[in-house]
């Protein structure tokens, strides 16, 4: 083995966090988060030593450092903020600390009654060395210490400024970094905006929003929908594809491989004779309408996302244009879809192991950059699993590049580690397994993983208890109280999460055959008119949940998601707690929506912050009552006929129960 460049590098850097995959990927914050890191740091022999975290914005050439402090056992940590979004690298480096470790042991031979003249004279020399890397006053008053040492190290003068902790900042300010050890990697973190972590969206069909039954929607029938849309409390109104449909092999209704007339196919089959994924269909409107959608839809507070998919109907321009693009079959013809034994004759997947792959991840990153030109700055990417990772690592990084507050979220609903993987890449948001984890044992599991594994450092999860493809079992059978409860969940659990709709509000629960998971009377394939005024609608339960999620910073984040115990299997209980700790919120939920459920809830008092046997006040967000508790052991009864659920924010510093409504 060869000699390394500097042996006199004595510093060991181990076991960074946070550090992904030995750093090959960024882990993930918001604009204003403070990062904490922290690493193993040590040396041989008993010598001190001191380390410091360098960071520096991507625009940046010269690093900023923040010193590490000891956490015991060669454990450091030391945090920075980060303030832009893009891209913020970071290091650690790691030195020894000559003056500290000579300061030391003076301490120990002045108390043991020791001469230290010649120890004296030993940190002159380190102060006169410092002296030479400082300049100004600063240097000025390290060479008078020295005099100080060198010429008084028989006094008491010479011990005291020895010691003086002013001495040792300076010292640390000019420390000797020639020998400084650097961890061997930059790592990176990819800091986005706060919408990434916390957001809450409505998907509809724009096609579906015309007031006349039977006629085909537009983008001007959709900005009629966003007074609603936005009273409900949603941030992102997200589009499943706006392009024109194809018409060969189109779909008909529920699915069926032959269309009848008037049949107006599936979004997800894009591309005809009026264009491919930057047209639009003809019937919503035209492209300056949709910019209008945009700007209205800013101005009530909601962002419009775009669902991208890249796939082709065989009437889009890209299977004349671009034929190398697409898989050809024996006999010539090119590959449409399969999952067999499905097959799906109206979609074109894009072949990733073209010759002219360069061609076609150029042509579809101008898709992306086309619609930010029209003012779209969030999107829905469909099956990102089925197209090469490599592309998407690629065409996320360029575009975030220019175009730094894009977010993506990935519908990859699919195997853990591919879905991972898609995260590290540079997705936004990704949906999650919980559309089917439904008993207590299945959340506390899955959220548990996703909050306090490595997964929380690059997995932010996009919640939906349903899509235009999933109708869940539970949603099938569970009537009203079902939706509430995974209502409840879903905007609680997570800090991102969203409904298909109108679809969920007014419970549309009813599969096209049983054990299947698809909708009877599919949105998909056909125009749906939808009742918004209904009296089952639980669009009124919807408002107050996202009213309390909007004003609890508690469910802006997860970083602190606990589960509390329950005596009962059908009750679950959780809290979450601001970063600052200001605001706690306390969720259960009755998973239960045949029967009412009672039980005894026994919460962690620590980590909520509270004294054992302290009073404290909740009160339940949804329905404005206010309970008076004590201690750990609490009783909750949720009924499925009313709200399946509490959200309760905790109030600390009570006396006694004559001002709440109840007393338990």
């Amino acid at each position: 083995m060869a000699k390394p460049k500097d042996g006199r590098k004595r510093v060991v850097i181990e076991h960074v966090s946070p550090e992904l995959d030995g750093g090959r990927f960024p882990v993930k914050r918001i604009v204003g988060d403070t990062v904490m890191v922290e690493a193993d740091v040590f040396a041989d022999g008993h010598d001190h030593v001191a380390c410091r975290v360098l960071y520096r914005f991507e625009d940046e050439s010269s690093w900023s450092s923040v010193k590490m402090e000891t956490l015991g056992n060669d454990r450091w940590h030391a945090s920075f903020q980060v303030t832009k979004m893009g891209r913020y690298f970071f290091s650690i480096a790691g030195r020894i600390d000559h003056f500290d470790t000579w300061r030391s042991d003076l301490v120990k031979r002045l108390e043991a009654g020791q001469d230290v003249a010649l120890e004296l004279q030993t940190g002159a020399l380190m102060l006169e060395e410092a002296a030479d890397r400082a300049s100004g006053n600063d240097a000025a008053q390290l060479k008078q210490r020295a005099h100080v040492l060198k010429t008084k190290s028989g006094s008491e003068e010479a011990q005291r400024l020895a010691l003086d902790p002013a001495l040792a900042a300076m010292m640390e300010a000019y420390a000797d970094t020639s020998l400084e050890t650097i961890y061997e990697r930059e790592l990176n973190i990819v800091v986005d905006r706060e919408r990434a972590r916390f957001s809450s969206w409505y998907e509809l069909f724009p096609r579906s929003c015309s007031p006349v039954a039977g006629k085909h929607g537009t983008f001007a029938d959709v900005e009629g929908r966003l007074d609603y849309v936005s009273r409900l409390g949603f941030d992102v109104l997200y589009l499943p594809p706006i392009h024109p449909i194809g018409v060969s092999f189109r779909k008909g209704k529920n699915n069926t491989t032959t269309a009848q007339p008037g049949d107006v196919g599936s979004p997800w089959a894009i591309g005809a004779k009026e264009g491919g994924h930057t047209a639009i269909h003809p019937e919503l409107g035209t492209l300056e309408d949709f910019r209008h959608l945009v700007n209205r839809a800013r101005e009530r507070g909601l962002e419009i996302a775009l669902d991208i998919a890249f796939q082709c109907s065989p009437d889009h321009p890209w299977v004349k244009e671009h034929p190398e693009w697409f898989r050809k079959r024996a006999d010539g013809s090119v590959q449409y879809a399969e999952n067999p034994p499905k097959k799906y004759q109206d979609i074109y997947p894009l072949n990733f192991e073209s010759e002219d792959w360069q061609g076609l991840w150029d042509g579809l990153k101008d898709v992306f950059l086309f619609w930010i030109e029209q003012g779209v700055r969030i999107f829905r990417v469909d099956n990102p699993h089925t197209k090469a990772f490599a592309f998407w690592e690629w065409v996320i990084g360029e575009i975030k590049r220019e175009h730094r507050d894009v977010i993506f979220l990935s519908e990859a609903f699919t195997r853990p580690r591919v879905m991972e993987r898609l995260a590290k890449l540079g997705f936004s948001q990704s949906y999650t397994y919980f559309t089917w984890r439904n008993t207590k044992e299945e959340l506390t599991e899955y959220f548990r993983q996703l909050t306090q594994s490595e997964s929380r450092e690059f997995l932010r999860a996009n919640l939906w208890p349903n899509t235009p493809d999933i109708l869940p079992e539970l949603l099938q059978t569970g009537g009203k109280a079902a939706f509430m409860a995974r209502l409840v969940l879903a905007a609680t659990l997570g800090t991102n999460y969203g409904i298909y709709g109108p679809a969920y509000e007014l419970l549309e629960h009813v599969p096209i055959k049983a054990g299947s998971e698809e909708y009877l009377n599919s949105e998909k394939y056909e125009l749906r008119q939808w009742d918004l005024k209904s009296p089952d609608s639980i669009a009124p339960l919807i408002e107050k949940v996202n009213q309390a999620r909007r004003q609890n910073s508690a469910l802006h984040t997860s970083h602190k998601l606990i589960f509390h115990e329950t005596d009962n299997p059908h009750l679950i209980c959780y809290s979450k707690q601001s970063v600052d700790g200001t605001n706690t919120v306390l969720v259960a939920v009755n998973l239960d929506p045949y029967y009412v459920q009672a039980g005894w809830v026994t919460l962690n008092m620590a980590e909520l912050g509270l004294e054992l046997h302290e009073p404290f006040q909740v009160q339940d967000e949804l329905t404005g009552q206010r309970y008076l508790w004590e201690g750990a052991r609490n009783y909750i009864e949720l009924s499925p006929h009313a709200v399946p659920a509490h959200i309760f924010r905790i109030q600390r510093h009570v006396r006694s129960e004559k001002d709440f409504d109840y007393y338990l």
